[in-house]
């Protein structure tokens, strides 16, 4: 795994896998992480991410950039076996995805897709600009909290550090 990564390409490379037609929210969420912090995560978990897009199989619920950034603090700090709801994996990783949508929550008042969407053509250039900028947003505040919590280095701030 990388320890420098640069929380403004992770949110860049998200943003222009969807905005390409590479991923959709979801995807390019895990994807971008994957591929910045260099870890060792099947492609298979890409795929996992499929299902959210557009509020979870076109549902509209929950935001698929969200899912994708709360699958991704799971990947980092989740369990791998079963124990209680006391292990301290599981309760560092809820609180983590708390933090995750709190952020979210805090810019946009809801998680819910239809809300963000409501009125919007689905194939029209403003809901895919709101959604990349979306994907991008949860994919610098998943970033940044695995820094954060890895105690990696922010090659962004390092380089504003020196200037």
């Amino acid at each position: 795994m990388n320890k420098e990564i640069s929380i403004k390409k992770v949110r860049e490379d998200a943003e222009g896998m969807f905005r390409r037609g590479e991923f959709y929210c979801s995807e390019a969420v895990v994807a971008s992480i994957r591929n910045n912090f260099g870890i060792d995560m099947p492609e298979e978990m890409i795929a996992m991410a499929s299902g959210f897009p557009v509020g979870i199989g076109k549902s509209k619920c929950v935001c698929g950039a969200v899912s994708g950034g709360v699958m991704m603090m799971g990947y980092f700090f989740g369990r791998k076996e079963g124990t209680n709801p006391q292990d301290p994996k599981s309760v560092k990783t809820l609180e983590l995805a708390n933090e995750l949508q709190g952020e979210f929550r805090k810019n946009h008042k809801v998680l819910c897709c239809s809300v963000h969407t409501k009125g919007m053509d689905m194939a029209s250039g403003e809901h895919k600009a709101q959604c990349i900028s979306f994907t991008g947003e949860i994919a610098e505040t998943a970033a940044r909290i695995i820094v954060r919590e890895l105690n990696l280095v922010d090659l962004d701030k390092e380089k504003e550090a020196a200037c």
